[in-house]
């Protein structure tokens, strides 16, 4: 690839590589074009020329959609040129048609990486590398403009956690209440400090002995959770709530939830346990 040139070439093979994975970690914007479509002429120095004047920043593809149309298919692509920028693996922003530059501009305004972003993502290398002070002053940094930027809340809170110093890393997630990765830190404490306090008891003991006991089944289950293994955890906790769930304000249930956070919906044994707790409550 000539050294000026400001884009990659991508195709239905890597598409997935070079595109969706590449934009966890900076914005890729991908051009569908043609070689017959005018219109595609017109825009492409405009954008390949706003690439290049932020290199570093974002990744421009571009993607033949007569050569690749699975992807093309894939994405829904009617009409060329049709520009769509990806970050997290995810659609992030689009247009369609021969923008002119200050609309291009505008547009790689809104997905461009804000200073704040760009300092967490810093320090999610320094961490990478093994600098946990300079992951901590980086984080520290960017919530004294941004207190509740979840980046830096989430990152700053591991780094806590990985302290012991919980107490501290619960009053900084509470800044990110619907972030997923902050429920999921809330959920570890919880876990954490559970297997702790009742390592040394038999709980699985108590579950066999008690298999009518929706709070013998509830600890078990949660113990199951803080070990990782999340299907048993799953299938304790719902007999927990198959016996009562009313227990202890419906804890069980709550403790479902909460592996749900953990393992993702998209998960399998997500979507599966749904329907069983739905089953058991409806």
């Amino acid at each position: 690839m000539p050294a000026t040139q400001a884009y990659i070439d991508v195709t239905d093979a890597t598409f997935a590589t070079e595109v969706l994975e590449r934009s966890n970690s900076v914005p890729v914007v991908v051009d569908f074009w043609a070689p017959w479509c005018g219109p595609c002429r017109v825009l492409g120095p405009i954008i390949e020329k706003v690439a290049a004047e932020n290199a570093g920043a974002v990744v421009l593809a571009k993607l033949n959609t007569d050569e690749n149309p699975r992807t093309a298919t894939a994405y829904r692509i009617q009409g060329i040129p049709a520009v769509k920028a990806f970050r997290n693996g995810q659609v992030a922003a689009e247009f369609t048609g021969a923008y002119p530059e200050p609309q291009v501009r505008a547009f790689f305004a809104k997905i461009l990486p804000q200073p704040e972003e760009a300092v967490a993502s810093q320090a999610e290398e320094l961490l990478r590398r093994g600098d946990v002070a300079g992951a901590e002053a980086s984080y520290r940094e960017v919530l004294k403009t941004q207190p509740s930027n979840a980046d830096a809340v989430v990152g700053l809170a591991s780094i806590l956690i990985s302290r012991g110093e919980n107490e501290a890393a619960e009053d900084l997630l509470e800044r990110a209440p619907a972030d997923r990765r902050a429920k999921v830190l809330r959920h570890a404490i919880f876990l954490g400090e559970f297997e702790t306090k009742h390592s040394q008891e038999d709980l699985e003991g108590e579950a066999r002995a008690n298999p009518r006991d929706p709070r013998a089944r509830y600890r078990w289950g949660v113990m199951l959770a803080a070990k990782g293994q999340f299907e048993a955890a799953l299938d304790e906790l719902i007999e927990s709530v198959r016996i009562d769930r009313s227990f202890a304000d419906g804890a069980a249930r709550k403790a479902v939830l909460a592996v749900f956070d953990i393992l993702g919906l998209d998960s399998a044994l997500t979507r599966e346990y749904q329907r069983r707790l739905s089953s058991v409550l409806f």
